[in-house]
């Protein structure tokens, strides 16, 4: 007898068609062995069985920094949105765990009905790359942003700007609100927008650019790239805030840094390395 036809008589409700996804996906064993085609011959001897099916794989879009039951931690690339926008709705790095937690397709940027769960944490530009992380239930995503809202995060990225920064360290300290435009700026009314406050050193110089390291104090949206281009010294790529330069085709910000107390109530420390490309523009001596 054909394997195909032992698969039909094991499991009459199936179809053809599923069967034939069985075999390809190596969910079909033959006295332990996977067998991928239908037309191999069995005898009665034989043990036929049917595997659960794999598990999603891990989105080839981001790379797997950590996960374990309460939290996932990735490395976002540039060109990738966070979560969903009026205009942009699938392809984001929530949907894509979503649905790599979940098990199946068919996520939407929000909560999940049955089975695991993904809850956004915090946020990265669409331009921006590096490090995020995500909760895997309620409790942890309450713990995570109760830290981001005490500011107890530590949160450090690393950023080509243009013109030469003088001070070797210093503090950016604005007030930031949106504009109609949906655009982030600084402004001098000190009744209106919010704090914003990121710390900085230069890694190194370039003729042109200088190579700095960045922390957050606040973490309002769009806030290293509203200050430096307030400052002058716009982030290389960074069109939306006047950046001339553009060498290698993208925001040259990149989110390097992630500390916090884990819910377990340990302290965790993720780091990402600097993109290649930003050493290459203003390398560190």
């Amino acid at each position: 007898m054909k394997l195909d036809r032992r698969l039909r008589e094991l499991f009459p409700e199936a179809s053809g068609r599923a069967i034939k996804r069985w075999l390809e996906r190596g969910r079909v064993t033959v006295d332990g062995r996977v067998v991928r085609r239908g037309d191999v011959t069995v005898d009665s001897g034989n043990r036929v069985e049917l595997g659960a099916p794999p598990g999603p794989s891990f989105p080839r879009e981001l790379r797997l920094v950590f996960e374990d039951e309460e939290i996932l931690v990735v490395d976002k690339p540039p060109g990738l949105l966070t979560i969903a926008t009026e205009r942009e709705r699938e392809r984001t790095a929530y949907r894509l765990l979503a649905d790599y937690v979940g098990g199946h397709g068919g996520a939407r940027d929000g909560p999940r009905r049955g089975g695991p769960r993904l809850f956004i944490v915090h946020r990265l530009d669409r331009e921006t790359s590096g490090l995020l992380v995500f909760a895997k239930s309620v409790a942890a995503k309450r713990r995570l942003q109760h830290q981001f809202e005490a500011r107890t995060v530590e949160r450090r990225y690393v950023a080509v700007v243009a013109g030469s920064v003088t001070d070797p360290r210093g503090r950016l300290r604005s007030r930031l609100l949106e504009d109609r435009a949906l655009r982030v700026r600084a402004t001098r009314d000190r009744a209106a927008g919010r704090e914003a406050i990121t710390d900085y050193q230069v890694l190194a110089r370039g003729e042109d650019m200088t190579l700095l390291e960045l922390s957050l104090v606040t973490g309002r949206r769009a806030q290293i790239r509203a200050q430096l281009a307030t400052a002058g010294h716009p982030i290389v790529g960074d069109h939306a805030y006047g950046a001339r330069h553009d060498p290698v085709r993208r925001l040259c910000l990149h989110a390097t840094r992630l500390a916090f107390i884990h819910p377990d109530g340990r302290t965790v420390t993720f780091e990402s390395r600097m993109p290649s490309a930003f050493a290459r523009i203003v390398p560190i001596r």
